[in-house]
């Protein structure tokens, strides 16, 4: 029996306006809520929300929880890019798994997984 259930994730940042834009642009999550200090992400069925939440220190080292995506049919490591990304590790890096680790604007890693 669990004693919790996930409800959402949230990402601190130095400009959640432009980290919700890219994370709106990947996801494809439109905007629920915004002010200065925070923006809100709401899946599509909005039983998830991402939070972006501005913290005044910089992000200084390699997160310890990130977050994966899959790649949606016929899109790549560019439009990711496009959004704002950059490339850590291409497809290939591992030899066993088909995975990028990309960072979002701000630094943040991510990994990308193709479609199948």
């Amino acid at each position: 029996m669990a004693i919790a259930t996930f409800r959402d994730i949230v990402i601190d940042c130095g400009d959640p306006v432009t980290l919700a834009a890219f994370w709106s642009g990947v996801l494809g999550f439109p905007v629920g809520a915004q002010d200065d200090d925070q923006v809100r992400l709401d899946s599509p069925d909005r039983a998830f929300r991402i939070w972006l939440v501005r913290v005044p220190e910089p992000k200084t080292v390699k997160n310890r929880v990130h977050i994966d995506v899959n790649l949606a049919a016929g899109m790549g490591l560019e439009q990711l890019e496009q959004l704002g990304a950059k490339v850590l590790h291409p497809f290939g890096w591992h030899p066993d798994i088909p995975w990028a680790v990309l960072a979002d604007p701000e630094g943040n890693e991510f990994c990308a997984f193709p479609a199948p």
